[in-house]
């Protein structure tokens, strides 16, 4: 369906059925957008949902829940959703650059 190929923006979710057991099937089906700015798990089993949360390419995921995020958490998407994370230390290691220092111990 057009709807869950296509980033839209506003009070919208999409929920698909799918085979009991079937989560690498939903996977592949979730992962095939060309976008992945959020996701989210509802379930009864954690162990699954973390999984599951590992394997998803979108930039957060939430589990029994959504749209519920701390203001310093990282924000951004995968794919076409954004250029890499906003805020926290991820986006901190990005701008600073690392020197490689090396010391002959002999001529100190």
């Amino acid at each position: 369906m057009y709807i869950a190929q296509e980033e839209s923006f506003g009070p919208v979710m999409v929920i698909s059925k799918f085979k009991n057991g079937d989560v690498d099937g939903v996977l592949r089906r979730a992962n095939t957008t060309e976008y992945g700015l959020a996701s989210g798990v509802f379930t009864k089993d954690l162990s699954k949902a973390l999984y599951i949360s590992e394997k998803l390419e979108a930039g957060t995921v939430f589990i029994n829940t959504y749209n519920k995020t701390d203001v310093a958490a990282p924000f951004g998407g995968f794919k076409q959703s954004g250029f890499g994370k906003d805020l926290g230390k991820l986006v901190l290691s990005s701008l600073i650059t690392h020197p490689t220092v090396q010391i002959d111990e002999k001529a100190t």
